[in-house]
Order: C-alpha cells, then structure tokens, then sequence
C-alpha cells in the first residue's frame, strides 16, 4: 500500500452516516466502506436497503436504521443500536441528515416552516453528535455537511435554509474547540450545486438548474462523489491537522 492509500485507509474504522439512503449521503457511506470501514446509515424517506447491500458486497459490514433526526430520544436510541450492531464505537460520524423543507419568503413564513428547517438542519446535527461522542474514542472525527447557501444566503425562498447551515458553520466551530483535547476533529463540508440528488430535483426548477451550472466556472453540476470524497480525507488521517474547517466544494462558485 502506498503511504497516500495509507493515509485514507480506514479499515477497522466504524462509521456512522445519517441520511444515507441516497445522494451525498449514500455516496459518503460507499466511499467510507471502499476505504474499509463498517458502516452504519440512517434513512427517513429513502430506503437504505440497497445502501446496505452495496457496501456488504464490498466486504464491510453494514447496517441501516430508519430515524427521524429530529427525535431527540430516537436519536439516542439508534445511535446506541449503531453502535452495538458495529461491535463497539463509533469512530467517524458524518452528520448529513437535513433538507430544504420547502420555499416561503420570510414575509410569509409559517412559524411551523421555521422551526421545521432549522430541527432538520441544526438541530437534528446537535442530537446526533451528542449521541455519538458518548461512543467516540479519541482520536475521531465528526463531519457535518453543510452548504454553500450557509455562506451567500441561498436561493429564492432559502432564508430559513441559509440560517440553518450558517448555524451548522458556527456549531463546528465551537466543537472543534471543544473536542480539539481528545484530539477529535471537527470538520464540514459546504456543497455547491450537486446534481444527481433529490434536493434539487424536488425543489429547483430545470431552468433554475441550467443557472446553477453556467454561474459555476467550473462550468459543471457537482456530483455526490466530489463530496464524499472530501468527506473520505476529513475523516482518515490524511486530514488529521485539519479542524474548524467548513471546506467548500462549489466548483468555484464562491470564494472566502
């Protein structure tokens, strides 16, 4: 094995990936498992059957739970159930359980649409890492994925969405800080316009779509894999010195 395949081995690793039934979720729970880690996947309205199948036909061991994130005392219950059914531990969490909800201008947000974005997006994250850290060794790693609306506000109708994953940014943060002396690391990831996904299939118009891609000067929507490969170096020892960090994979389509 070289020393740059070594450094993104994870085998013997336990993972743990919260809305992996499809898109970057499933995309970050294969990339993991191909690195040689256990995974186990949360799901809500995509079935990770499929999910649990591809990564068991990799020789890993596999496991999914349905879960609503945003159920404090589900979350620990599954959590704890991950982590008997991965034998112990949970090394590697990636907390990617979220979405947009739907479309309303402020001036005509429900209260309901509030907080339903902001439980789905930040608060769902908070349940879950605090579940998992009871189980984490030193030396882990937490990965969050946010977005780039966390930065330039979002599209049309996104404020809640925006405040949301801006709210994730600042969590990271503080937990860096926080884990940084049993030497977990606390990462995120801010995607751009990643196609193949349901988030914008469901709430982003064709044309609205074409835009994304031709404002990109990378000239391309993202793929889930450019995601879950930036999941994969946050999480194995390549990026070990890396923490606080909200990484961007945008194409180019925002600077700090």
């Amino acid at each position: 094995m070289s020393e740059t395949a070594a450094l993104t081995d994870l085998t013997g690793k336990r993972a743990l990936v919260t809305g992996g039934g499809t898109g970057i979720g499933r995309a970050v729970a294969l990339e993991l498992a191909r690195a040689g880690a256990d995974v186990a996947v949360t799901y809500r309205s995509h079935d990770a059957a499929e999910v649990v199948r591809e990564i068991e036909g990799l020789g890993r061991r596999a496991v999914a739970f349905a879960l609503d994130a945003t159920d404090s005392a589900a979350v620990t219950a599954v959590v704890e159930q991950a982590v008997e059914a991965l034998g112990g531990g949970i090394d590697l969490l990636v907390n990617n359980a979220g979405g947009l909800v739907g479309r309303q201008k402020v001036a005509e947000m429900s209260d309901e649409h509030w907080h339903a974005v902001i439980d789905v997006n930040l608060t769902s994250t908070f349940y879950v890492t605090r579940a998992a850290l009871a189980a984490m060794p030193d030396g882990g790693r937490v990965v969050s994925i946010g977005s780039l609306a966390g930065q330039n506000g979002g599209g049309p109708g996104a404020v809640a969405y925006a405040a949301s994953k801006a709210a994730l940014d600042g969590f990271t943060r503080g937990l860096a800080k926080e884990l940084g002396p049993r030497g977990i690391t606390v990462n995120a990831i801010a995607p751009g316009f990643i196609g193949e996904t349901p988030f914008h299939a469901t709430f982003t118009p064709e044309e609205g779509q074409r835009a994304a891609v031709a404002g990109t000067p990378l000239a391309r929507a993202g793929r889930p894999q450019d995601v879950a490969a930036a999941v994969l170096f946050l999480a194995s020892a390549a990026g070990s010195f890396s923490t606080g960090t909200v990484l961007d994979v945008n194409g180019g389509t925002w600077f700090h």
